[in-house]
């Protein structure tokens, strides 16, 4: 029997979407769907509302919670990834609140910035003990990543895992949607190629019958910069550097040095920057959660529509061999040629029975590479340190983040590292 098998198994609604689009997909019937978390209270919730999707879709597939990773993953051809390593607290907490006393201030913390420094070398441990299983019980699987830091885990997996990875991001599927429908503009028929790194891709091109629509979008873009929305920083960046990209505004305000600046306080009201977002969402999801864990959980006639989540397309793809088009986050052999090899790329993915064909994009716009490469500095500095287990790469990756570079002194960047380590305790690794 086939095996799907989905690692952080805890976070119900993702399940729900990923898993219970696949025991929708005809390709799919047969296939064991293999649970594992290591909450064992989430990870029932989680079979339960399986197992009522099936009761109401007659999916033949079969539903296995497991309590030993390994075995969850042993003769896996799929494996999904949705873990988040510490928490909300006490390591996303950590992650806001230390740097705070220094005065640098955050909104998202997940991918780039002091804070993705520090969920990376938490979480890459992690991703190692997964390779290590994956090679020994199931080498031949697909694991597609959907936690972040995407870019870098993605990178390690690939890199020094050993394991056939693509990482998928929601970012490239809502873009040109969400561009649209703030500057009213109709999207049907609308053709784009979008490509760069992850949270940092560029909409290159965009068009319909043949017509540039880059003219238009940012005649309107300029207008609505006059009245306060919430895709501020995006418009700023597509008027300066000429293009739009692909993650929100308040994840780009943290990816450059120009709009979270303790001595121009102005730009947060200018572009609308809600500092501290992510742990404001995550109260909310976790109360959230309580309100919503009968409505799926303990309800027997739950029903399921299959969402736009790449994962059961990919799979039904390779099943298939039907091609199925992604923006995937791969290695950068030779695809993006004005950004380093060593970097994970983010770029359209044609999906197939012979796997995940990334597809050739040539040189970005010299100041899109630019940009995308101050980031990829502090994300190979990251994979640097958590793989040789060096403070002193850590400090080389937030010297040259960008926000965190632009606002703290060199000797503070050093003190509020040693801080963090310390605080963060037995969720880091040690280092030298």
């Amino acid at each position: 029997m086939s095996k799907i098998t989905f690692l952080g198994a805890g976070s119900t609604v993702f399940v729900k979407n990923v898993l219970g689009d696949s025991m929708l997909v005809p390709s799919l019937q047969g296939f064991e769907l293999a649970l594992f978390d290591i909450d064992p209270e989430r990870l029932k919730e989680s079979e339960s509302m399986l197992r009522n999707i099936q009761a109401s879709s007659g999916s033949k597939c079969r539903i296995v919670a497991y309590s030993d990773r390994k075995e969850a993953l042993r003769g896996a051809k799929y494996v999904v990834n949705a873990i988040q390593v510490g928490g909300y607290d006490p390591c996303t907490i950590t992650d806001f609140e230390v740097p705070k006393k220094y005065g640098l201030r955050q909104t998202i913390a997940d991918t780039l910035g002091i804070g993705g420094i520090f969920r990376n070398l938490r979480t890459i441990p992690v991703m190692m003990d997964f390779a290590r299983d994956i090679r020994e019980v199931c080498p031949d699987a697909w694991f597609l990543n959907y936690t972040n830091p995407m870019a870098v885990l993605t990178n390690v997996m690939n890199t020094y895992g050993g394991v056939k990875t693509v990482g998928l991001c929601h970012s490239v599927q809502a873009c040109v949607s969400h561009l649209f429908d703030g500057l009213g503009m109709d999207k049907e028929g609308v053709t784009s190629r979008i490509a760069g790194i992850n949270h940092m891709a560029w909409l290159l091109e965009v068009t319909k019958d043949g017509v540039d629509l880059y003219p238009e979008i940012k005649r309107r873009a300029a207008e609505k910069q006059k009245e306060k929305h919430h895709d501020m920083v995006r418009y700023e960046l597509m008027a300066k550097f000429g293009y739009y990209v692909t993650e929100s505004s308040e994840h780009n305000a943290e990816y450059h040095p120009y709009f979270i600046k303790k001595n121009y306080p102005e730009l947060i009201e200018r572009f609308n920057i809600p500092l501290d977002e992510y742990p404001r969402r995550c109260v909310e999801q976790i109360k959230g959660w309580k309100e919503m864990r009968d409505s799926i959980v303990n309800n027997a006639t739950l029903t399921h529509e299959r969402s736009h989540e790449y994962a059961s397309y990919i799979f039904d793809a390779m099943e298939t061999n039907v091609p199925f088009k992604i923006g995937g986050n791969v290695m950068n052999t030779g695809l993006i040629t004005n950004l380093p090899k060593e970097a994970c790329v983010e770029v359209p993915c044609l999906v197939d029975a012979s796997g995940v064909t990334p597809t050739y994009v040539g040189d970005l716009p010299p100041q899109l590479a630019a940009l995308n490469r101050t980031n990829i500095n502090t994300q190979l500095l990251t994979i640097e340190a958590a793989m040789a287990g060096k403070k002193e790469h850590i400090y080389h990756a937030a010297l040259l983040d960008p926000h965190t570079a632009a606002e703290l002194s060199m000797d503070d960047i050093v003190s509020l590292c040693d801080d963090l380590i310390e605080a963060h305790g037995d969720w880091l690794p040690k280092f030298r």
